[in-house]
C-alpha cells in the first residue's frame, strides 16, 4: 500500500483508490476537508503573502512546518504532495529531508504542485536548480513551464490549470473544448436572491486572504461608493472565500457599504459563476479569481495594494510587465490593472464605468478567453502518456487533478 501526504479530489481519490492509497492526517483548506481529508491545523493559518505582511507570522509559522514534520515522519509516507504555498512548503520539504538523513531514513518522493512563479522574478530562473535537492518532481499548472523546470535540472510535467476543473464541471457537455464557457444563469440568481433585472450588478472579489480583504475590501467600498449615482440601482455582490476569518470579517465590513450588497458562501462554483452571470463587471483583486472570471466571459478590472515595503520589491525585482495571469499568458494589458499606488477608488471607478458602458472594452476581453484557455489545454500527447489506459473511458483526461493523480502514480512506479 503507498501512503500519501495530499490534496485529493473525487477524480484524483478514485484513481489512488484503484491503487491502494492511504492517506495521512495532513494540513489542507476546507473543501480538502470535505473530501475526506484529516487536517492537522487549518491552512488559514499559515495563508500569509508579501515580504512585511510575513514578519509577525513567522514564528507560528515554523510551529507548524515542525508539527507537518513530525507527522509526516510517524506516517512513514511513500509519497509527500505539497500545494502551492512555496514559502511554507519548501522549507517542509526541506526540513523534512534533514530529518530523515539525521534519522537514517528513507526519504519519501517530494512532488510540488504549482511551481513556483520564477518566471515573473529576476534571476528566478537560477532558482530552480536549488529546488532539485528536495523536490524530486513539479506538477506545473502553466504551459511555458515545463520546459524551463526541467532544462534547470528539476523534473516537471504540466498537468494544466486549476481554472479548467471548473470548465469541465460546469459545461453541459461535460467536456473542454473550443467553446470552454461554464454554464451559468444569471436570471435564476437575480431572482433567487431579489436582484431586480434593471439594477447594476459589479461582482466584488477582494482576495481570499485576511490581509488582502482588509487592505482591498474598503478600496472597493469607497469605489462604489463613486459608482452609486452613475448606474441605476448599482448593486453588490461578494463571492466569500471559504475562509472563517474572511468571513467574520466580510460580514460586518458590509454593514457599511454604500450599496446593497449580497453575499455569496465559498465553496459553491455554480453558484458563483450564475453571480457572475448576473453580473454587467467585476472588480477583483489580482489573483485565480481573474481566470474565474476570463472563464465566466465577466469584464473586469483587477486592483492590487500591498504594503510600501512588498509593492517596492515587486517594482524592483519584476520580471514582467503584469500581474494578473491573463495578461501575462497573452503578453498584453487585455484587462486593465490598477496597482500600487494608482488603486484609488476614483482610478477604480474610472475603469469600471469604461468596461461597463463600452462595448469595444467588453468584446475584447471575452474573446480573449478562449485563447487563453486553448493555452492552458495539456496537449492529447502528454495526456495519453500519462493516464492510464483503462481510466481514459471513465475520465475527461483534460482534468489537471486527474493528471495530477495520474503523474504521481507515474513518478512512483519510475522511483
Amino acid at each position: 500500500m503507498w501512503r500519501s501526504l495530499w490534496r485529493f479530489d473525487s477524480l484524483s481519490s478514485y484513481v489512488f483508490s484503484q491503487n491502494s492509497f492511504s492517506f495521512a492526517h495532513s494540513f489542507c483548506r476546507s473543501l480538502m476537508s470535505t473530501e475526506g481529508l484529516q487536517s492537522l491545523f487549518p491552512m488559514e493559518d499559515i495563508a500569509v503573502m508579501g515580504i512585511w505582511e510575513l514578519l509577525p507570522h513567522l514564528w507560528n509559522l515554523k510551529a507548524k512546518i515542525k508539527i507537518a514534520t513530525e507527522a509526516a515522519l510517524s506516517f512513514e509516507p511513500h509519497v509527500v504532495v505539497t500545494v502551492d504555498s512555496k514559502g511554507f512548503s519548501f522549507r517542509f520539504l526541506r526540513q523534512l529531508q534533514d530529518r530523515c538523513a539525521q534519522q537514517g531514513l528513507s526519504r519519501p518522493l517530494h512532488i510540488h504542485y504549482v511551481a513556483p512563479s520564477f518566471w515573473a522574478w529576476k534571476g528566478g530562473e537560477a532558482r530552480l536548480r536549488e529546488l532539485s535537492e528536495f523536490v524530486d518532481h513539479i506538477l506545473c499548472i502553466l504551459p511555458f513551464e515545463e520546459e524551463v523546470c526541467t532544462s534547470n535540472g528539476l523534473p516537471a510535467t504540466y498537468v494544466g490549470h486549476p481554472i479548467l476543473e471548473d470548465a469541465l464541471h460546469l459545461r453541459d457537455n461535460g467536456a473542454i473544448s473550443n467553446g470552454s464557457k461554464v454554464h451559468c444563469n444569471g436570471e435564476s440568481f437575480r431572482k433567487k436572491y431579489g436582484v431586480s433585472s434593471g439594477a447594476t450588478v459589479i461582482t466584488l472579489l477582494p482576495g481570499s486572504r485576511l490581509q488582502e480583504v482588509t487592505r482591498m475590501l474598503p478600496i472597493f467600498s469607497n469605489t462604489m461608493r463613486l459608482l452609486n449615482n452613475s448606474f441605476p440601482e448599482l448593486t453588490t455582490i461578494i463571492p466569500v472565500a471559504l475562509n472563517k476569518h474572511v468571513e467574520n470579517y466580510v460580514s460586518s465590513a458590509i454593514l457599511g457599504f454604500p450599496v446593497p450588497t449580497t453575499l455569496i458562501p465559498g465553496g459553491l462554483p455554480q453558484l458563483k459563476y450564475d453571480a457572475f452571470s448576473a453580473s454587467k463587471a467585476a472588480l477583483c483583486t489580482s489573483g485565480t479569481a481573474s481566470m474565474e472570471l476570463l472563464l465566466a466571459r465577466l469584464p473586469s478590472v483587477i486592483a492590487y495594494r500591498a504594503h510600501f515595503l512588498t509593492e517596492w520589491v515587486i517594482r524592483y525585482k519584476a520580471n514582467i510587465p503584469y500581474i494578473s495571469l491573463p495578461n501575462i499568458l497573452l503578453n498584453s494589458a487585455v484587462i486593465p490593472e490598477v496597482l500600487f499606488h494608482a488603486c484609488t477608488p476614483m482610478n477604480l471607478a474610472a475603469y469600471l464605468r469604461q468596461v461597463i458602458n463600452i462595448e469595444d472594452h467588453r468584446e475584447r476581453q471575452i474573446d480573449a478567453a478562449e485563447k487563453v484557455i486553448k493555452l492552458l489545454l495539456p496537449s492529447e500527447k502528454d495526456r495519453e502518456k500519462l493516464v492510464p489506459q483503462e481510466f481514459r473511458t471513465r475520465f475527461p483526461t483534460s482534468v489537471p487533478s486527474f493528471v495530477a493523480a495520474s503523474t504521481i502514480l507515474y513518478s512512483l512506479k519510475l522511483k
